[in-house]
């Protein structure tokens, strides 16, 4: 029997709880249909018998772009060995065949990683940039749209919602604040949404349909959003107003700006990693609050005082980006195993962030969580998540006003998962107020 058929026939049996390691291949799709649940437990197993286990790369079939099939890649699954790789980016590299599981050919890196597939000095320039576009005025002027975006939304989901939380509240709330950041006219918003969906639902059938080359609708939706960018960008440098965009395009630090494609590149990145963290962690946020109800009312009676602890126990079982990769510079040795140069490893967030070995009681969802280590931003590094400060505001202010507004709020029926290994997503959440 092969491990697609194994994990196929597993869906259809009780959650399954215990696993033999050689059972788990976490580059089958299959596996990432399979309820948290059972992953937690095979991520439970790897942890404590195989840390660090190699897996054959995934096959991406294409009819416009040839992807060759790599020799593979070792899963991280420990907390700490995830906290060392991404300590050292001289060891472990993020810009070799960018941070995929697989080799991605270079217009596509182009396209859909960008800056998180770079490495020093090229990644230092562009992190300097873009730091400076965020200067202490212009991340202000965002936050200060955050709570009138929030009531907006709220008010409009309570006046009629969908009864889909991800439609009325989840999706639209950073989507607007990142498309309004970067100056993106709102006849645009639609557009943006669908594309950065393409990019992150790693084939899923509801999204890129049975029989559509996933790669072609991938690039499709990345030359889509670079459009977007660069007509904007251009826009900008002769009329520039206060937004993101118009910083970015006539930032200049020691006489290095961006060009046109990196602005671009950047822009693809923002609206699909920084949309969909933020998008992910507020709908966990609401599964995990139904689940757990004596911690939904810890928040409502203390919600200033638990805000900060709450808002990263969310992220923390969200998880929202499961993984990354880097790849060795040099042969080195992690936890008493030895990697060689050039060998692929993935960092699985995810895992790290239920080690019980960081965390205390990690399957417990504690709103006043004190010693949260968690890396769902990714871990410390250069490479940690530029948009965290946005995204825990954005997740702060949202769940305040909801529990405010509608402390009764609830999802009604079981999240619909996202069938996807690099997100941890959800699709449909049915709720009501």
């Amino acid at each position: 029997m092969t491990a697609h058929t194994q994990v196929a026939t597993i869906c259809q049996m009780t959650p399954r709880t215990e696993w033999n390691p050689d059972e788990i291949d976490l580059s089958d799709l299959a596996f990432w249909r399979l309820p948290w649940a059972e992953r937690e437990a095979a991520f439970a197993t790897l942890r404590r018998e195989r840390p660090i286990s190699y897996y054959d790369e995934p096959v991406i079939e294409s009819s416009v772009i040839e992807i060759p099939r790599g020799k593979g890649y070792y899963a991280l699954t420990r907390h700490r060995d995830v906290a060392e790789a991404s300590r050292h980016p001289e060891i472990f590299l993020s810009g070799p065949g960018a941070v995929s599981q697989i080799d991605m050919p270079p217009e596509m890196v182009e396209y859909f990683s960008g800056m998180i597939s770079t490495d020093n000095p090229k990644h230092a320039r562009l992190r300097r940039i873009v730091s400076n576009a965020f200067n202490p005025r212009n991340v202000r002027a965002v936050e200060d749209s955050i709570e009138r975006i929030a009531d907006e939304v709220i008010r409009k989901a309570m006046d009629g919602g969908s009864g889909d939380f991800i439609n009325d509240v989840a999706a639209p709330f950073p989507l607007e604040i990142i498309c309004n950041m970067m100056g993106v006219p709102e006849s645009e918003f639609a557009t943006v949404l669908k594309c950065s969906n393409i990019i992150l639902s790693a084939g899923d059938p509801e999204l890129v349909p049975e029989g559509t080359d996933q790669i072609l609708a991938f690039l499709e939706a990345g030359a889509t959003l670079t459009g977007i960018m660069e007509e904007l960008g251009k826009y900008r440098l002769d009329h520039p107003i206060d937004d993101i965009t118009s910083a970015l395009v006539n930032a200049e630090i020691e006489s290095e700006k961006l060009s046109q494609q990196e602005l671009a590149s950047f822009f693809v990145l923002l609206v699909t990693a920084g949309n969909e963290t933020t998008r992910t962690a507020i709908a966990h946020g609401l599964h995990a609050l139904s689940e757990y109800p004596d911690q939904k009312a810890r928040l409502i009676a203390d919600y200033e005082g638990l805000a900060k602890t709450a808002t990263d126990e969310i992220v923390r079982w969200a998880s929202p980006v499961i993984w990354m990769r880097r790849t060795l510079a040099v042969d080195h040795t992690l936890s008493d195993f030895e990697l060689k140069a050039g060998d692929k490893v993935v960092l699985f967030y995810n895992s790290a962030n239920r080690d019980d070995e960081a965390f205390v009681d990690p399957y417990t969802f504690d709103v006043g969580r004190t010693k949260n280590d968690h890396y769902g931003f990714g871990a410390p590094g250069p490479h940690f998540c530029l948009g965290a400060h946005l995204a825990r505001r954005e997740i702060t202010v949202m769940w305040r006003e909801l529990l405010h507004r509608a402390p009764h709020i609830h999802a009604t029926g079981e999240p619909s998962q996202l069938a996807s290994s690099f997100v941890n997503g959800i699709k449909h959440l049915p709720y009501s107020f």
